[in-house]
C-alpha cells in the first residue's frame, strides 16, 4: 500500500473458500504470478504482476480472514479511519470493527447498497 495516499485505492483482496483455485485461475488469466503469504498453517498469496509488483492478494476465508466478505475487497487509504467510518454510518452504510496490524488500523464497511470495502489508515 502506498503511503501518504490518501483517498486512493491502496490494495485489493479476493477472500474466497478455494483460494488455491482462484490462484491459479487468476493465474492463468491475468498472468499473474503468486507468492505465498504464510498464515501458519496455510498460505494465502500476493499476486504478482510480469515486473514482479504485488498488484492484489488472494486469500482463503478462514482464520483472520474467516468473517471477512467473500469476493473482491479494495481497500481505500484515508487520512483519519475512525472519521470515515462515521461518515459511512451517518451516509446509511454500515461499518465492522476496527482491526490493527502493525502500524495500520483498517475496517471493512458496507454502502447503502450493501457492497463491501475497507477503509485503511496508516499510522505516522
Amino acid at each position: 500500500m502506498e503511503k501518504g495516499a490518501k483517498g486512493r485505492l491502496g490494495w485489493i483482496d479476493l477472500t474466497v473458500d478455494d483460494a488455491d483455485g482462484v490462484r491459479d485461475f487468476y493465474a492463468g488469466v491475468v498472468g499473474w504470478r503468486p507468492s505465498n503469504v504464510e498464515m501458519g498453517d496455510y498460505a494465502d498469496y500476493s499476486m504478482l504482476d510480469s515486473d514482479g509488483t504485488a498488484v492484489a492478494g488472494v486469500c482463503h476465508r478462514r482464520g483472520g480472514n474467516a468473517s471477512m466478505p467473500s469476493g473482491w475487497i479494495p481497500y481505500f487509504v484515508v487520512a483519519d479511519l475512525d472519521r470515515a467510518l462515521a461518515q459511512a454510518v451517518e451516509r446509511g452504510g454500515s461499518a465492522d470493527a476496527v482491526r490493527t496490524m502493525g502500524d495500520t488500523r483498517w475496517a471493512v464497511v458496507h454502502d447503502p447498497a450493501g457492497n463491501a470495502a475497507a477503509l485503511w489508515e496508516e499510522r505516522d
